[in-house]
């Protein structure tokens, strides 16, 4: 049993007023919202790090299941609820600590958002009191945590925004907000850019809501819903005993971005290329733009930016590609419950020579293969997929059919020559040929179940000392 968790975004409409976007001070209030929630973060931050003992003190409960009186950690509902009886002044507790007067510093914060400053802060205190602790524990000189920051995108509780979904056009909707204009709280309506795949997935019933995040960048502003589901998957050794298990093998590669070969009784029943469809190609022609600019420009000065649209566009290139074959392998997943998805193990890849738009464009390739990797297990996880990372090694020299050693071949004036990185695989065994990143695809499956060159080797018995 395991939790998935996705994230739908809303974006907020910044653009001009006359295009139907929001006025400028309206995009001021949302960054003073931001600023003073975190100067609200840091003082609760501050206030529980003064107050460590707090934060590991033990509580009595009865437990229902052992019929007795057991002690626990205090959860972070109950320092909720002490914090804001000794920092906030109320009808029960009109006279907080005097070091440490929230209503003071902060008045008329609504306590919706006082409440997600505390649990932020919550757990921003114990995750560094605990790598704290582990970090003595180790005796280690170096490496000493750092103390955590205050900054944190805005969590909106129930109270501080309102979203209508039953208006009939979705393009002339808005979001209402709580923000501070620097002197009062107020509600301010913002036009947002709803679709119909928006709706669809915020009411989705198999989902669970989670309070949504007001995400600010330097130029857009984004409302994340965050939304989690229960998930019922059995574990992997537990499937390896199933003679009728699916395994679905993916090798990344650069120009084949995702070879898919599914696999069942020994038997190769489904094979899909995604292919990058020119991107490689696009994107070392905008390095290489890049690279002649920095090469004019000289050594960049500390502290400045530059290419940054560039920059930007290679970016959107690479995550569009990443979201796209992920939901390609998600989808032939779908299509076999129960399956098992395979990656390779990644490594770190080692620089090699090359002019600097090439080596750029190899760094944007790897990191391509390490975001499919990432989103493809998120999506597949949310069908109850599990996804396991085999040995890579050897997949891509040896044969998928005999398991004896081949070779890679590449056409190069219409002559088939040996080369490294060869797109034809060649066994010299069983003359068997085919695409190198489908055999080691298929290869892959082999290593999973740990069989021919991947099956493990046997430890050699341990000598016994002399005696004497």
């Amino acid at each position: 049993m395991g939790q998935a968790i996705r994230t739908t975004k809303l974006q907020l409409d910044l653009g001009k007023r006359t295009s139907g976007g929001a006025n400028t001070e309206k995009r001021t209030y949302l960054d003073m919202t931001a600023k003073v929630l975190n100067e609200g973060r840091a003082f609760y931050l501050e206030f529980f790090l003064a107050h460590a003992d707090k934060l590991d003190e033990k509580v009595s409960y009865y437990s229902k299941k052992q019929q007795e009186m057991r002690e626990r950690k205090i959860s972070a509902h109950e320092l909720l609820t002490w914090a804001e009886a000794v920092t906030c002044a109320t009808t029960q507790h009109p006279h907080p600590w005097a070091a440490w007067n929230f209503s003071q510093h902060f008045p008329q914060m609504p306590f919706e958002y006082r409440r997600s400053l505390i649990k932020d802060a919550i757990g921003k205190a114990r995750s560094y009191l605990s790598n704290l602790a582990h970090w003595q524990k180790a005796g280690k000189k170096q490496g000493k945590p750092g103390l955590p920051g205050a900054s944190n995108h805005p969590t909106l509780y129930e109270g501080t925004l309102r979203l209508d979904l039953s208006e009939s056009s979705t393009r002339d909707r808005f979001v209402r907000l709580k923000v501070y204009t620097g002197q009062t709280w107020e509600w301010h309506n913002y036009p947002v850019r709803a679709s119909r795949y928006f709706e669809q997935r915020l009411r989705d019933a198999s989902w669970e809501k989670q309070s949504p995040r007001l995400v600010l960048r330097k130029r857009s502003a984004e409302l994340h819903f965050a939304q989690t589901r229960e998930i019922q998957a059995k574990k992997v050794v537990e499937r390896k005993q199933d003679p009728d298990l699916v395994t679905v093998g993916v090798d990344l590669n650069v120009k084949n971005l995702a070879v898919i070969t599914v696999r069942r009784h020994d038997k190769i029943i489904q094979t899909v290329f995604l292919t990058d469809h020119g991107l490689d190609q696009a994107r070392y022609r905008h390095l290489k733009r890049i690279a002649k600019k920095q090469h004019l420009s000289g050594k960049p000065v500390t502290g400045e930016d530059s290419n940054q649209e560039l920059w930007r566009h290679v970016r959107r290139m690479n995550e569009d590609a990443a979201h796209k074959v992920a939901r390609q392998i998600a989808r032939v997943c779908a299509s076999y419950p129960g399956c098992v998805l395979l990656f390779e193990r990644l490594r770190t890849i080692k620089r090699r020579g090359g002019s600097k738009s090439r080596r750029l464009n190899r760094k944007q390739a790897n990191q391509l293969r390490g975001k499919i990797n990432q989103y493809a297990k998120d999506k597949a996880y949310e069908q109850g997929i599990v996804t396991i990372e085999v040995n890579p090694h050897g997949t891509s020299h040896y044969c998928s059919h005999c398991g004896a050693k081949g070779e890679r071949f590449s056409s190069r004036g219409g002559v088939w020559m040996k080369a490294k990185g060869g797109k034809v695989f060649r066994c010299p065994r069983c003359h068997y040929e085919a695409n190198a990143d489908h055999n080691a695809s298929k290869n892959m499956h082999l290593s999973f179940y740990q069989k021919w060159h991947w099956q493990r080797k046997a430890k050699a018995p341990s000598r016994a000392a002399p005696s004497g």
